[in-house]
Parts: structure tokens; sequence; C-alpha cells
């Protein structure tokens, strides 16, 4: 437990560096205010080194602060949270069961998914990324276009060519450039984050959804059963859901679900996270 409270700051630090790539051009746009809260700060002249360790020292904090404010949406869109939480979410309803178990066990337990099988990328960006930066052994551009290349590989192989071909036409079109005037691309370095962001949440949208259909149809089928028994019985007056409820419960512990459904998930995961 020691070890896991600095690894998750040490996480939503990397996921805040990479989600500060895609928005290399509002930083450029702040420039001003950065050369004027260095001039602030001390009286060193623009281009020398004390100047730019204390512009640099600047970029970290409002870096750090950023991450503070959107880790949450960060965690959500640029890693595998949203299939599980969806997953899940969708499972308890199949059981019929409105409250159990609660919402934070089912946030919590994906949160905890979501950091397993993004560890290799967290490893990555550290490594390259962070750590030099935080040694002084590269500058921050450096630093965000390190940060930024474990998530744009992990997100550009489980984003469909079709979707992020969607939102490219979309951002050419938007570009005023015809619409198939680039090829689309082979590799996570071609792909720009404007369009592989969306690209992905999409993507893991329609996964999540395709996995909680198949998850709901054994559930479905034991509803049938028991309303046709209860019906055939004359019984139509007791609500099917009272008597299928404790059947779906026992069914999915007898074949140990959560093992499975879990193992399954991580593991669509495991070839592509590293």
């Amino acid at each position: 437990m020691a070890g896991l409270i600095p690894f998750l700051c040490r996480s939503g630090l990397i996921a805040g560096l990479a989600l500060f790539g895609a928005g290399a051009a509002i930083a450029q746009d702040a420039g001003g205010l950065l050369e004027s809260l260095s001039g602030a700060l001390t009286d060193a002249a623009p281009g020398t080194d004390e100047r730019a360790t204390l512009s640099g020292r600047i970029l970290q904090f409002i870096a750090l602060m950023t991450v503070l404010s959107v880790a949450p949406g960060l965690l959500m869109i640029m890693t595998c949270f949203t299939r599980f939480v969806i997953v899940f979410s969708i499972l308890r309803s199949a059981l019929g069961l409105n409250q159990t178990p609660p919402n934070m066990v089912l946030t919590s337990m994906a949160l905890f998914m979501t950091f397993f099988v993004m560890q290799p990328v967290f490893e990555d960006a550290w490594e390259g990324g962070l750590r030099p930066l935080l040694n002084n052994s590269i500058t921050e551009e450096q630093a965000i276009e390190r940060v930024g290349a474990p998530f744009k590989t992990f997100m550009f192989a489980n984003t469909r060519p079709k979707d992020l071909a969607l939102f490219r036409d979309l951002a050419a079109r938007a570009d005023g450039a015809p619409a198939v005037a680039t090829p689309d691309p082979l590799t996570a370095e071609e792909a720009g984050w404007r369009e592989l962001v969306p690209a992905f949440m999409i993507s893991e949208l329609r996964r999540a959804f395709a996995i909680g259909f198949l998850v709901y149809l054994p559930f479905v089928a034991i509803d049938l059963i028991v309303a046709s028994i209860l019906m055939s019985a004359g019984m139509m007056m007791l609500p099917p859901v009272l008597i299928s409820l404790p059947f779906k419960i026992i069914f999915f512990v007898l074949i140990d679900g959560w093992y499975m459904l879990a193992g399954s998930l991580m593991e669509s995961y495991m070839p592509l996270g590293g």
C-alpha cells in the first residue's frame, strides 16, 4: 500500500502530460504569459540559463496543477477505464441488482484493473519522458512528446481504422482540405491527437456495449424460462424478477463469473498494453 500512492500520483502526472502534448498549440499561445511570470520572479536576462530553468519549473508547476483538475477525465478518455466500467454496469443491470455492487465498488474495481493493464504504458512514459525531465536531461517539449508516445501507441492499437478515418475526414473538411487528401495512418506516430482521442473513445464504447450484450443474453434466457414456468403454472400475478433473481445470482457464482469477466477484459488488452 505504501508504494501504491506514489504510483497513482505518477500515473496521473504522466496522463496529464500526455494530454498536455495534444494541446501544444495552446501552450505556444501561453508563451507570453510564461515570460511575464519569469520576469516577475527573477531579474535574470532573457535567454540565460537561470531564466530558462525558472521558466521550466513554472511550466512543470502549471502542468501539475492541470493534472490535479483534469486527472479523472484523462483516466476515462485515454485508458481502458471506459470499457471496464460500462461492462460492469451492464452486468449489474443484467443481474437485476440496482445498487449491488455499489457504484463505488464497481468504479474502484475498474480503476485498479485499469492501472494493472496500463502499468507498462505508464512505466514507458515515466522512464522515457518524465524522469529525464525531472533530472533536467531533456527539455519540456521533448518530455511531452516522449510521455505522449506510449499513450498514442496504446490508443492506436485499440482504435478501429473506420473510427479513425471518420475523424480524419471530419478534420480535413473542417480545415478546408479534401476528405481523401491523405492516406490512413499506418503507425501511431502518423496519427494526430485531434483524431486519435475521439476515435479511441467511440471504439471503446462500441466494444464495451458489444461485450455487455453478450453478458446480458444468458440472464435474459433465465428470465424467459422463469416467466414461462410461472405463466404455465397460472401464477401471472407473481413478478418473474422475484423468482429469477436468485437463480441468476447463483448461476453467475457457479460459473465463477467475476473471474471469467475480469480475466477476459484484462486479457483483451495484455498483448497491446506493453
